[in-house]
């Protein structure tokens, strides 16, 4: 099969196409015909040798990517949720070796859900690493409730995309910060209030936030918890950029925190259905070709993808 390898961390120049041997499953896997892969920022950083780098490194042959969606081909003895021609889609293994760069791929029963329907393939991908992090941040550490006021930054991006749906779904006032160009996106997102971050700055526009979802890191948890209501909370996404969020909430009387996706079937499942009878909604940005994987990290790399970048096999 066709997979694209990692020889070294680096610029794109280091993503190689080459044949390798189908993936073996074992007993609790299916094997999946991939149809598209969603391309995230964690992608490109442990490219570069950041990201979970430190994790892969060892790994031969180092194989990118945990978002996929495809056609099931094999299953394990094990295997009782899934059948040979089922479509499913999920996160492999994050933050593990996921291996979602080919052209097959193997993955736990248990991290899989099926595909509604009602979406292509290309909009289940884009609906998994994003997703499962605004859902797990948002519903599982933030604990979001009715009527709180919810900052979310980056929100045309692929985590905020969603996190601004799903607050809106919980009954929280969203407002959500990103380009000018991407306030009309936002605002058809559910969002109660836009900020374009290039031309004010959110702090002298919001006070009395009870939470933040911080997409960005480094200077903007210092500037996130100025507007942050005692006892509200600050979630903190990017990895390398938020070590200290939860010290300099603590001295402001804010609750800080970081937290890395965890791959769930569970949650897929719920995400599943949400996509399936059409309250979560997936934006596809752009599209290429698995031969254009390196043209898919450099667009990701530009941090002006409104929505997802997928790569279709």
């Amino acid at each position: 099969m066709k997979a694209i390898t990692l020889d070294g961390f680096g610029g794109i120049e280091h993503l190689v196409q080459r044949e390798i041997p189908l993936p073996v499953i074992s007993d609790d896997d299916v094997l999946i015909q991939v149809k598209a892969i969603s391309i995230n920022p964690v992608d490109v950083k442990t490219r570069a040798g950041k990201g979970v780098a430190g994790r892969l490194k060892d790994e031969q042959p180092l194989i990118l990517g945990w978002d996929v969606s495809g056609i099931v081909t094999e299953i394990g003895k094990e295997v009782t949720a899934f059948q040979v021609g089922d479509a499913v889609f999920g996160m492999v293994n994050f933050p593990g070796h996921g291996k979602a760069y080919a052209e097959y791929v193997a993955a736990p029963a248990s991290q899989l859900a099926l595909k509604p329907a009602t979406i292509s393939h290309e909009e289940a991908a884009a609906a998994t690493l994003a997703a499962l992090t605004a859902w797990q941040g948002l519903i599982h550490h933030a604990h979001l409730q009715a009527g709180q006021k919810v900052l979310i930054h980056s929100a045309a991006g692929g985590v905020g995309h969603f996190a601004v749906q799903f607050a809106k779904q919980v009954g929280a006032y969203v407002i959500g910060t990103s380009s000018a160009k991407n306030r009309d996106f936002v605002m058809s997102l559910g969002a109660d209030e836009h900020i374009d971050y290039q031309a004010q700055r959110f702090e002298e526009a919001v006070s009395d936030v009870d939470f933040v979802l911080d997409t960005i890191g480094g200077d903007n948890i210092d500037r996130s918890l100025k507007v942050i209501k005692t006892g509200g909370t600050i979630i903190s996404i990017p990895s390398g950029l938020n070590e200290l969020v939860t010290e300099k909430a603590q001295a402001k009387g804010i609750n800080g925190y970081t937290f890395r996706v965890q791959s769930n079937g569970e949650d897929m499942k719920t995400l599943a259905g949400l996509l399936e009878n059409g309250t979560l909604k997936a934006r596809v940005f752009k599209t290429f070709s698995f031969d254009q994987m390196a043209e898919a990290h450099l667009q990701v790399e530009t941090g002006k993808t409104a929505g997802k970048v997928i790569v279709t096999v």
